[in-house]
């Protein structure tokens, strides 16, 4: 019988494939959510879930680190904001060295996914 942790395992594999899609495309995730509108961490998470119908879905540990590397990039501004009744919350939106790279990742995932798709489209020839 395979566990979760069974190299065997064929479900294993394709949660192993998803986190690597997903640690792949994290940057042009939320760089493309930026360009929606600045938001804040949990807002990002939470607009992520939305529009993906939950198919894609990050955790803060996952999101903070790309933020922080998109800022120390220059992709990213920040400004804080203090609600009335709240803790502070650091907003992120996108300069223009950001809407550069968020159009070459574009572009990029764009060129993959075409190749993927022409890929998987092929049928095995017979020999």
């Amino acid at each position: 019988m395979a566990t979760a942790a069974d190299p065997e395992d064929p479900a294993d594999d394709r949660r192993s494939i998803e986190r690597e899609l997903k640690r792949g495309s994290l940057e042009l995730i939320v760089l493309h959510l930026l360009s929606l509108g600045e938001a804040y961490g949990y807002e990002i998470v939470t607009k992520l879930a939305a529009l993906t119908e939950g198919e894609l879905e990050v955790t803060d540990g996952t999101l903070y680190p790309v933020l922080y590397r998109l800022e120390r990039g220059g992709f990213v501004d920040v400004r804080w904001e203090t609600l009335k009744r709240g803790v502070p919350r650091k907003y992120y939106r996108l300069t223009a060295a950001g809407r550069t790279e968020l159009t070459r990742l574009t572009r990029e995932w764009t060129q993959f996914a075409d190749a993927m798709s022409r890929l998987l489209r092929r049928r095995k020839e017979v020999s």
